[in-house]
């Protein structure tokens, strides 16, 4: 990750309608432009999950325009940092790309109630991630 450019991250998961989406919200809306942020999902949903908008909503954080893409080679070769929540083996791989892996349980078919531990887990982990790869300067 150069100083030139802010680093770029793309969140993966099957139907970008849960997790990667709760994902690369909270990555925009807590680092702002100090990070690139995309989404995909290898076999996209044509909706993002409503539990998921509305568990988003709680937190002040709207997703309800959000739509789920495809996952593509390009996005993963435009991305510094590549976290997986779930894609397996669908996920390609690229030397000197920063890769981690997520196990998060799947809001798919889940309401609310079982969306917010997901969600704040997900929040814990993208302040974790800020503080590593595009920390406040002094």
């Amino acid at each position: 990750m150069s100083d030139a450019a802010p680093p770029s991250v793309l969140f993966v998961c099957v139907h970008n309608a849960g997790r990667s989406q709760m994902a690369a919200a909270f990555l925009t809306h807590l680092a702002g432009d100090r990070v690139q942020v995309r989404s995909a999902g290898s076999a996209p949903a044509a909706t993002v999950n409503p539990s998921v908008v509305a568990a988003m909503a709680e937190v002040g954080i709207d997703v309800s325009a959000e739509v789920p893409k495809v996952l593509t080679v390009d996005a993963v070769r435009a991305s510094d940092v590549v976290i997986t929540m779930g894609c397996g083996d669908t996920c390609p791989v690229f030397p000197g790309k920063h890769y981690l892996d997520w196990q998060l349980p799947d809001p798919a078919g889940q309401g609310v109630e079982a969306v917010r531990p997901i969600r704040d887990e997900i929040e814990a982990r993208i302040r974790g991630l800020i503080g590593e790869i595009a920390p406040r300067r002094a």
